[in-house]
């Protein structure tokens, strides 16, 4: 049996005998545990030379990291990937910021990438490499040598070929995750968004549904959107509400409806937007009425445009809370910090409303999440960003343009006010779409359409 390598930006090598509960490593270290696998990637370290990859093996799994030099980091992660990549990919082309010299370093990154791993594969490896961090490095690979079945899998959205094409250097990237065999999206949008660029920007050529060809070579593209272990969550969810962080905050809330955002602090997530909404909803209902709890863990620091977000978020945190509060109550509590994801279940069952409100996501699995931790007999609702991947998905929750701050609030307001009858049926129909599938079941997925008949000996884990 062929041998499965992982290649993302970052590795998640395990701490000690402990594993990472990170979704990436959820949905493929089972896998690659079970068949034999290797990860490679950047070990997070910034160090004064890159060197050659250290390499440890724990369970079946080899890791091998390289490090990065300041220059690359400043250049590949920060600069383009994060400066010009997530922006674009995420119709936000105005928080774009661009150097030539950051694409020519993200290139040269994709490209050490490519000459530490090549070293290490075998003749029948299957390859799969994920997210907008390595766009180059399918064509770097063929450059080399590599002739094995290749994957990658795009994480976040794919945008419309005109906001696509504002991004400085897309078209020869496009052309170069084209030298990939299958390429992976989170909806049919993204897809056919990628397509329409391949096509109108990249010299391809649109065969059929699902294929596009370029220099006469198929490239087949597909669905695949991510997932989580619902059952699993809601068992964590339920035993989580008892235990003393959901108790405290329970009684906190002296019989006030709660409600429960849960994001990175990240211009995507539409916070701004979101507490607009609730400041609506607060000025028009009784006081003491309802309290918000915001939890907005930091992320990319070093980018000036997240920098700016966490003072907005903080003010205008302070301005409902100066407006509408009292001296024993506050309308939103605003924690600008991680926390633990078991915690967070138990919130999510206290929720009555969980508000998912991004301006665009790839799939944002905190809208599952929140679905998987309600109490079927008595359930929250969730508030939905049409604009999130998960909508398609989860068309019972009440879907909402987070861009309209007062259609946002009626929707809470909805959410508040709807009654246990038809909170259970929303409930039922998004637990149903959700249920049946795993993080494992969506690796196996993509590997199976990867390299048909390869992985016949494996146990299908995907939807029931």
């Amino acid at each position: 049996m062929s041998r499965i390598v992982v290649v993302s930006n970052r590795v998640p090598v395990p701490q000690g005998n402990a594993g990472q509960a990170g979704g990436l490593a959820v949905a493929l270290l089972g896998l690659m545990q079970r068949r034999g696998g290797l990860w490679f990637g950047w070990s997070g370290a910034v160090t004064e030379a890159g060197g050659p990859p250290g390499i440890t093996h724990r369970g079946g799994v080899g890791y091998a990291t390289i490090d990065l030099t300041e220059a690359e980091h400043r250049g590949y992660y920060t600069g383009y990937s994060n400066g010009v990549l997530w922006p674009m990919l995420h119709s936000l082309p105005h928080l774009m910021t661009f150097r030539r010299q950051d694409l020519d370093i993200y290139r040269k990154v994709n490209r050490r990438f490519a000459d530490n791993l090549v070293p290490l594969l075998r003749r029948d490896d299957r390859i799969w490499v994920h997210d907008y961090h390595l766009l180059a490095l399918p064509g770097a690979l063929r450059q080399r040598g590599v002739l094995g079945a290749t994957g990658f899998y795009l994480h976040v959205p794919f945008p419309a070929p005109d906001a696509a094409a504002v991004a400085p250097g897309i078209r020869s990237l496009v052309q170069d995750v084209l030298q990939a065999d299958l390429l992976g999206f989170q909806t049919a949008t993204d897809r056919d968004n990628f397509a329409a660029t391949a096509v109108g920007f990249a010299g391809a050529v649109r065969t059929a549904d699902g294929v596009v060809e370029l220099g006469g070579r198929p490239i087949r593209l597909g669905v695949f959107p991510a997932e989580i272990a619902a059952p699993e969550f809601a068992a964590t969810a339920a035993a989580q509400a008892a235990a003393e962080p959901s108790r405290l905050l329970a009684r906190s809330l002296n019989g006030r409806p709660l409600l429960l955002g849960v994001d990175r602090l990240d211009p995507t997530k539409g916070l701004p937007e979101r507490l607009e909404a609730l400041r609506r909803v607060v000025a028009r209902r009784a006081p003491r009425s309802l309290t918000m709890l915001q939890i907005a863990a930091p992320s990319r620091e070093d980018v000036a445009a997240y920098r700016l977000l966490r003072q907005e978020i903080d003010a205008a945190a302070g301005a409902i809370n100066s407006e509408f509060g009292e001296p024993d109550w506050t309308p939103l509590r605003l924690l600008a910090r991680p926390q633990n994801r078991d915690t967070v279940a138990g919130f999510m069952r206290l929720a009555r409303v969980g508000v998912v409100t991004p301006i665009r996501d790839g799939m944002n699995l905190v809208a599952k999440e929140y679905i998987a931790a309600q109490d079927p007999a008595d359930p929250g609702v969730l508030v939905l960003s049409r604009f999130a991947g998960a909508a398609a998905q989860l068309a019972s929750a009440l879907l909402v343009n987070p861009h309209d701050a007062e259609g946002m609030a009626e929707a809470i307001c909805a959410a508040l006010d709807m009654s246990a009858e038809e909170r259970r049926a929303r409930w039922r129909e998004c637990w149903a779409a959700i249920a049946g599938a795993s993080p494992e079941g969506w690796g196996l997925e993509f590997l199976r359409a990867l390299s048909p008949g390869d992985l016949d000996r494996l146990p299908a884990m995907g939807r029931a």
